[in-house]
């Protein structure tokens, strides 16, 4: 799911990520996304393996699938 937010010229995407369980893989996951050009947030819950990424273009899925693979988990899809 992409939608625009109330930020213009933001972009939302919601990603499904395997393995996170605790704060320590949330904050993980969200500091490789948060280097990304573009990216002005990143909000991981490991409770439902969503990744909400605010970005000011649409990121690469490539890109974003690398980033999370650095910090150790699965990208599984963009929802």
């Amino acid at each position: 799911m992409t939608a625009q937010t109330g930020t213009p010229g933001s972009i939302t995407a919601v990603y499904k990520v395997s393995g996170m369980s605790c704060g320590h893989c949330e904050g993980a996951v969200s500091g490789e996304i948060s280097e990304l050009p573009g990216v002005s947030s990143v909000k991981a819950v490991a409770s439902t393996g969503e990744v909400t990424v605010v970005s000011g273009a649409p990121l690469d899925e490539e890109a974003v699938r690398a980033a999370v693979d650095e910090a150790g988990f699965e990208l599984v899809a963009k929802i």
